[in-house]
């Protein structure tokens, strides 16, 4: 009599290995190599020149990107590492250094990278920040081939007064932005990906949506995803695709980034932030 060995004819496929399943999102390879190469193009940035009013830039054609952000939120540093150039905007000990409207030219003079004075702390008196403020004021206003900006903000404390004060402008403005949640290497992935969420939702009951992510120049996080927003609005296109490999950009120590100021008064007093928004808007009125 034929005994049963108590296991079902399927016995053998559910003894099988099973394979492990991944949910990470693909991501189309046409926009990697667009994304790719375009992160090289921007290795192509050059000093153009500095400019202390608006008056003085250069020429108002073209297609530009401009970077802001507190003076402490790492900017100068996300631009060497995009660039993959460790001085060619000068991270400095001193949040504030950046006094001027700085321009690169990205393989030609009419795509531009931007560098905007830092707003927030500045170790220089009264006066010379609100002379900063009335200059990012008429550069953000009237700059006509500006395409967007790239907003910084330190992960651990983003959405100050002043972020929040750029993003509302902004969009009544109808200007891109694309917001850029740095020093992500200081957060394990687990709150790092929350701050992101948590900025998400915020910008969310704002109605504002702009696009955002998470960035390090210290681990090389978030270039690619950077490389192509830049593209994107200063209208690069791929003539000639090549591969790109991102173990090639230099290491960067924590000496070559900007100083953390946790510890610093980094706020500009109520009498400046009420001149700046009254100037936005009685230039908005106009």
């Amino acid at each position: 009599m034929h005994r049963s060995s108590g296991k079902s004819k399927n016995s053998k496929t559910a003894n099988a290995p099973r394979q492990k399943i991944s949910y990470e999102k693909k991501v189309d390879s046409a926009i990697s190599e667009y994304a790719g190469t375009a992160l090289k193009w921007l290795h192509k940035a050059e000093f153009l020149m500095s400019a202390p009013k608006l008056d003085l830039c250069v020429e108002d054609t073209g297609y530009e990107v401009a970077f802001a952000g507190r003076s402490n939120a790492g900017k100068s540093s996300a631009i060497n590492t995009i660039t993959n150039q460790k001085q060619l905007a000068r991270a400095s000990k001193r949040p504030g250094r950046t006094q001027m409207i700085n321009f690169f030219s990205l393989g030609n003079p009419d795509q531009r990278l931007v560098d905007l004075p830092g707003y927030g702390y500045a170790a220089v008196p009264e006066a010379m920040k609100i002379v900063w403020q009335k200059e990012l004021e008429n550069y953000l206003i009237h700059r006509q081939s500006l395409q967007g900006l790239i907003l910084l903000m330190d992960i651990r404390h983003p959405l100050q007064h002043f972020d929040v004060m750029m993003l509302e402008w902004a969009y009544s403005r109808q200007l891109f932005v694309h917001v850029l949640l740095t020093k992500s290497d200081k957060l394990n992935r687990g709150p790092a990906n929350k701050a992101l969420l948590e900025v998400k939702q915020e910008l969310k009951k704002m109605k504002l949506s702009f696009s955002i992510q998470l960035f390090s120049s210290l681990n090389k996080e978030g270039l690619e995803e950077l490389a192509s927003v830049m593209g994107g609005r200063l209208n690069f296109t791929l003539d000639n695709p090549t591969g790109f490999d991102l173990d090639s950009i230099p290491e960067i120590s924590e000496d070559d980034l900007d100083t953390d100021l946790d510890d610093v008064e980094n706020e500009l007093d109520e009498a400046d932030l009420t001149e700046f928004d009254e100037n936005l808007e009685n230039d908005a009125n106009k």
